[in-house]
């Protein structure tokens, strides 16, 4: 806004007008509109999984349709039996027994995360946010009135704050640490340990703790899935757990996701999502009931894809020269460094930022990436390895091919 608008001129408001479009959905509607238009965009921009939802997750949503109970108005924080379903999963892969009364659905993860520092930021207080961070973070802590505070992790420790770090940045201001692992847009996953240290250092502090569990099921290799509230039990009265059903189950367009917390914590951010959208869906969350109430099995092919994708896509990375792909240990990413083709000649044009080596590659190559600008580190891309094996290697093969040309 210039000096000479007034507010009373202003068409959106400055907290609206201030919210950054999110960049992997841009991405996305991009490649698929070049697609739509007869371009063979390949596209690693958005990170669901390409498999279809498991289909006994689909005919309990069908019976839901035909069932006039779900025709109507339900509980705001979300179906009795689903509240119930979520606390028996959470016992079951995380170890961290919670009552009903610490649940709300919500409408995914993005308004989970929302509600959730919503319910617990006032004006100017401090979040740290570990970066490499996933788009929505930042964003969800402005609009409830708070400050992020990055924290830069680069691939010399695989992506990974330390509590030294997170020290280096705690004021009189911080109120609330993320802690997310596995990680959206790296992979990364703390160790036990390391996870332990992160919250008992926040114990230590008394500060709030949010921790995003959606990829819980997708770790690779040796790596293991910790749930911070379950390793660390004094952290429980201050720590608010992010999850949902969209990347285990392959259910991203069902749109439902859930926060776990104190009671008075939870019943603040139900209060907020009566006025803001009522109940979630009825049809998607009986769909989400049988997703957690179910066995793991369908979760065990969809990784074991991953993971071979997984192994591919870090292989043939890092065969061009000037990457560098550390190896993801968690969720469908990688995040290759390519800092060092920064300002080479590609085709006739020299990219000095990854922003612009992304539509190079995407005008080029016809390939959708990610930049690292849209994760708070520039000079990185990220790939989402959520699409099929032949399209993984075809997009990768043209990268190959395309950055193969870089010379100073």
């Amino acid at each position: 806004m210039s000096a000479a608008t007034s507010p009373s001129e202003r068409r959106v408001s400055a907290r609206i007008g201030a919210i950054s479009e999110s960049a992997t959905l841009a991405v996305d509607a991009k490649a698929k509109a070049l697609k739509a238009a007869g371009r063979p965009v390949i596209g690693f921009g958005a990170g669901e999984p390409d498999f279809p939802t498991p289909g006994y997750i689909v005919d309990a949503a069908v019976e839901a349709c035909r069932n006039p109970k779900y025709h109507r108005y339900t509980p705001a924080g979300g179906l009795p039996e689903l509240k119930a379903a979520i606390a028996e999963k959470t016992l079951r892969d995380s170890g961290y027994q919670v009552d009903v009364s610490q649940i709300l659905v919500t409408n995914g993860g993005k308004q989970a995360i929302y509600e959730a520092f919503a319910a617990i930021l006032d004006p100017g207080d401090e979040v740290i946010v570990p970066a490499p961070y996933w788009t929505t973070y930042p964003e969800s802590i402005r609009l409830a009135g708070g400050v992020p505070v990055e924290v830069v992790a680069d691939e010399t420790t695989g992506y990974r704050v330390s509590v030294e770090q997170l020290e280096a940045a705690r004021t009189e201001r911080t109120k609330v640490v993320l802690f997310v692992s596995p990680s959206n847009p790296t992979g990364a996953v703390y160790s036990e340990a390391d996870a332990e240290a992160i919250g008992r250092w926040a114990v230590e502090h008394d500060l709030w703790v949010l921790t995003d569990e959606i990829y819980e099921h997708l770790v690779y290799g040796d790596a293991k899935f910790t749930s911070l509230p379950a390793i660390v039990p004094e952290l429980r009265d201050k720590c608010i757990v992010v999850n949902g059903v969209a990347k285990t189950y392959a259910m991203t367009g069902w749109r439902v996701g859930w926060m776990v917390g104190p009671k008075d914590v939870v019943k603040a951010a139900t209060n907020l999502q009566s006025h803001a959208t009522s109940n979630v869906s009825n049809v998607s969350q009986v769909a989400a009931l049988a997703a957690v109430s179910g066995n793991l099995d369908a979760v065990a092919e969809m990784r074991t894809a991953f993971d071979r994708r997984r192994q591919t896509i870090v292989r043939m990375l890092n065969e061009i020269d000037g990457v560098l792909c550390p190896e993801p240990e968690g969720a469908f990413y990688a995040y290759p460094s390519v800092k060092a083709l920064l300002g080479k000649e590609i085709r006739g044009k020299r990219p000095a930022t990854s922003a612009e080596l992304a539509a190079l590659i995407l005008d080029e190559a016809e390939v959708a990436v990610v930049p690292g600008e849209a994760f708070g580190t520039p000079g990185y891309l990220r790939l989402s390895y959520a699409l099929g094996d032949d399209d993984l290697v075809e997009g990768v093969s043209r990268l190959q091919k395309l950055l193969g040309e870089a010379k100073a």
